[in-house]
């Protein structure tokens, strides 16, 4: 059994790892672009928000049939599902992150005619560090959630959705392998958490004092 579950957390956590790493590029990408048009972020942000009310177990058949009607491997279908759940807490904190940024020291580089893009990477993406890392921990333990519920509709019996789908038909005889099932995922969120912690007092160290 532990065999078994270790193959099965190992191949989920493919998935969501993939699905983290495309959900925070684009969310941060995202939460940039409406930083610098408050046109842009007056017209699409109700239509993001509203996004996360729609309930993942809707979405998930919708996107594993329709990319694999287009020849995408299943697990990346699951990992578009994670990203899902990934992009919205990364675009939010983004928002709030950079608009952070001390005011002097705007206006300070703005005297100097700074470009937006030396005003973005050297002031205001320091600033928002401390808000990023936030929505990354989130998003971690989102995407594990995202990637096991994405396999259930997709057939994958690698992973550790098809084990619980498996585990859950033979309960009454066999609880104990439902219950380590369980555990083990709840042991894979927490680990993408524990990096993404790890991550943060690397990087928010070696960040300017103010942000430190």
């Amino acid at each position: 059994l532990i065999e078994v579950l270790w193959d099965s957390a190992l191949f989920t956590a493919k998935e969501a790892a993939v699905g983290f790493a495309l959900g925070a590029a684009f969310g941060f990408a995202l939460g940039v672009v409406l930083h610098h048009s408050r046109l842009l972020q007056r017209g699409f942000l109700p239509y993001i928000v509203a996004s996360q009310t729609v309930p993942i177990l809707a979405i998930a058949p919708m996107v594993v049939v329709w990319m694999g009607s287009r020849g995408t491997p299943a697990w990346f279908s699951v990992a578009i599902i994670a990203a899902y759940l990934t992009f919205f807490p990364v675009t939010i904190n983004t928002l709030r992150g950079l608009d952070s940024a001390d005011p002097r020291a705007l206006e300070l580089m703005r005297s100097y005619a700074a470009s937006r893009w030396t005003v973005l990477w050297k002031l205001k993406v320091p600033a928002s560090l401390p808000y990023l890392f936030s929505a990354f921990k989130i998003s971690a333990t989102a995407s594990v959630v995202g990637a096991i519920i994405g396999e259930l509709p997709s057939s994958i019996q690698n992973g550790l959705g098809g084990a619980i789908l498996n585990f859950n038909q033979y309960y009454l005889s066999s609880p104990p392998s439902l219950w380590a099932t369980n555990l083990i995922a709840a042991l894979l969120g927490i680990t993408f958490f524990l990096i993404v912690a790890v991550t943060e007092r690397l990087v928010v160290r070696r960040a300017p004092e103010h942000v430190a």
